[in-house]
């Protein structure tokens, strides 16, 4: 089969436009899909001939069609090269702009089951707001108000506040096993500014990245749109298998890793593999970026180290937040990157990211660590999730009368309910929304074809009778 050219979609591109070429080649292809051009189960030109056709580098290429096919447009059929997806139907392709503008879709029932407009029950990434200290976060911020000084009025300093720095590295020294200096510490607003901020500083548009598959799907998002080609390498019992991504993409020069407990799935990244993908960076001169969103969470036994706790090479960016282990509104995170580019973070983070959070919650977190509150806070939170944890099992096995099983992990904020057969988990996601209850389609995780059917369910912010209540809806819905 000879690839079905059309002019519109692959004429020549602007170069001297500020669109970047990808995003023109991305919403030319749209176009004439939407026109009826391209035909489902066309095939289009590979990206080497596209490339040379063009005069652009492959990357863009590469980077346009990764777009496509992450969107469902593109169907990518291996040495049978790549069409447009045969599901798709031209009314599904709206004609976009001349100029396609960044990605923001509108509000919908995904982003609803994303971030409901309430805190609900089993929402994923909200710890136990009913058992955080407010009285003595109260008493904190009192304090600091009360002895504010002329100096303290004026913008924080462009890293974060000297005192949040270096109450997080003696943190991590402790409690997580990472070698660092206050120095090597940069606040930010979240994971996704921590990841940003690293995309900006060390990492360059058209390298490719692997990403765990199943993954946290923004992750992938922001990696596309910093330039980035991320790669799905797929995970087991034992976390992200290094071998295959090795297969798949041995030139990668990033990789994000949730070691701790595997976003979604739970399991941890044994001791083989963290030493084989430490290996492969430092051989490889690539980014290890380690997601540690809930590493203080382990319920078997004690937390495991860091992976960045295991770098000799200086690869790993180890990004840690708040969000979860104090409350998510406190948007305040940090990026501990290794010694020998702390100078090219700093330059970086001067420009693009300087005093993005507010002095007061940098103080206030800083005297809650320092004078020993946020280690306690941990332990309590330890004991009282692992309650809880064995509490939700029990009542929503109940409610399910064994019709399913969930799959309980040693670690992290979450349970794992598998579908059976062939039952998709969106539809029940959005009627278990319906009904109250926050809980996340695994489907939407996914980076590659594979689409099992799950449902992802906090236990932290939750009660036993309402587990019960969502088993019960689960089993009359099967």
């Amino acid at each position: 089969m000879t690839p079905a050219v059309s002019p519109d979609a692959f004429a020549p591109l602007a170069v001297e436009s500020s669109t970047p070429l990808y995003r023109q080649l991305y919403a030319r292809v749209r176009a004439s899909i939407a026109a009826g051009d391209l035909a489902p189960g066309d095939r289009v030109p590979s990206a080497r001939a596209l490339a040379k056709e063009l005069g652009v580098a492959r990357g863009t290429i590469e980077l346009a069609y990764e777009l496509l096919t992450s969107e469902g447009y593109l169907l990518a059929r291996g040495q049978a090269g790549t069409v447009i997806h045969p599901a798709l139907r031209a009314a599904e392709a709206a004609a976009p702009a001349a100029v396609a503008p960044p990605e923001t879709p509108a509000a919908s029932t995904q982003d609803a089951l994303w971030r409901p407009a309430q805190l609900l029950p089993f929402q994923l990434g909200v710890p136990a707001m009913d058992a955080f200290p407010r009285k003595l976060w109260a008493r904190l911020g009192a304090r600091y108000l009360r002895g504010m000084q002329a100096a303290d009025l004026d913008y924080p300093p462009p890293h974060g506040l000297p005192a949040l720095r270096s109450a997080i590295a003696s943190y991590l020294q402790v409690a997580r096993g990472i070698d660092c200096g206050a120095h090597q510490v940069f606040i930010t607003t979240g994971y996704r500014a921590s990841l940003q901020l690293a995309a900006l500083t060390v990492m360059q548009a058209g390298d490719r990245a692997w990403v765990e598959d199943p993954g946290y799907p923004p992750t992938r998002q922001l990696l596309r749109e910093s330039g980035l080609l991320p790669v799905p390498v797929p995970v087991d019992a034992q976390g992200l298998m290094v071998e295959r991504g090795l297969a798949l993409a041995p030139d990668a020069k990033v990789v994000t890793v949730t070691p701790a407990h595997q976003s979604p799935l739970s399991m941890s990244l044994s001791l083989p593999r963290r030493h084989a993908l430490l290996e492969w960076a430092a051989a490889q001169g690539a980014w290890v970026v380690e997601d540690d969103y809930d590493g203080e969470y382990r319920y078997a036994s004690r937390p495991l180290p860091a992976l960045a706790s295991l770098d000799r090479h200086g690869r790993v960016l180890y990004a840690g937040t708040f969000s979860k282990v104090l409350f998510p509104g406190i948007r305040l995170a940090y990026l501990v990157v290794p010694q020998a580019q702390v100078a090219a973070f700093e330059r970086v983070g001067r420009i693009f990211f300087a005093a993005a959070t507010p002095a007061i919650t940098q103080a206030i977190v800083a005297d809650f660590m320092a004078e020993g509150h946020f280690s306690r806070h941990i332990q309590r939170m330890r004991k009282l999730y692992a309650e809880r944890r064995a509490a939700a099992i029990v009542a929503l096995e109940r409610g399910l009368e064994g019709r399913l099983r969930t799959e309980p992990q040693p670690g992290g904020m979450h349970l794992v309910l598998r579908l059976p057969g062939e039952r998709s988990d969106q539809p029940l996601a959005e009627k278990l929304l319906a009904h109250g209850m926050a809980v996340q389609p695994m489907s939407g995780w996914w980076a590659s074809e594979r689409r099992d059917s799950a449902l992802l369910m906090s236990f932290t912010n939750s009660t036993a009778a309402q587990a019960e209540r969502l088993g019960i809806l689960i089993r009359q819905s099967l």
